[in-house]
């Protein structure tokens, strides 16, 4: 299965799903650059669940169209958990929208730290206002570390909402 398949099929899932819970959703993106919503997007019928989307690069992006906080951004650095927490939380509710997918990485090829290496990606979920996250380290070029950062948060998305609820 090439990627492009792949991140099509992931995305019809997740549409579906939507759909089945009458969701809508929304994404922060700043290393993925949209990529989570062009897939999104790329499944016919897309509009009933995906209103608008984000793509905020820089830290100023995400204060201004985010609410990410300033101090977030100083004490742990764009590429963090808290940062994508606060990107989830607060394009969920710019966009009103009941989930939101929130990405922050290093794709490299420069930029990577001894604690924070190229590859290392920071997500963030929020469904219905309850806000989880994960950093996880992708291996490979740009383009390899941005695709698999795509596909893990539609994977992601679709095991959080398919999770038995306690």
């Amino acid at each position: 299965m090439t990627a492009e398949t792949t991140s099509l099929a992931l995305a019809t899932e997740l549409g579906q799903l939507l759909l089945r819970k009458k969701a809508s959703i929304t994404t922060a993106e700043s290393c993925t650059g949209g990529g989570v919503a062009y897939w999104l997007t790329a499944v016919a019928g897309s509009s009933a669940y995906v209103d608008r989307s984000f793509v905020t690069y820089s830290n100023k992006a995400k204060q201004q169209l985010l609410g990410v906080r300033s101090a977030t951004l100083l004490q742990y650095g764009a590429v963090s958990e808290q940062t994508v927490a606060e990107m989830a939380s607060g394009a969920a509710q710019a966009a009103g929208a009941s989930i939101a997918i929130a990405i922050s990485g290093i794709a490299g090829p420069t930029g990577g730290t001894a604690k924070k290496p190229v590859g290392t990606v920071c997500f963030g979920f929020s469904i219905d206002g309850t806000v989880s996250t994960q950093q996880l380290h992708f291996a490979g070029d740009r383009q390899q570390i941005r695709q698999q950062a795509i596909e893990h948060a539609l994977r992601q998305c679709i095991l959080l909402l398919t999770a038995p609820t306690n």
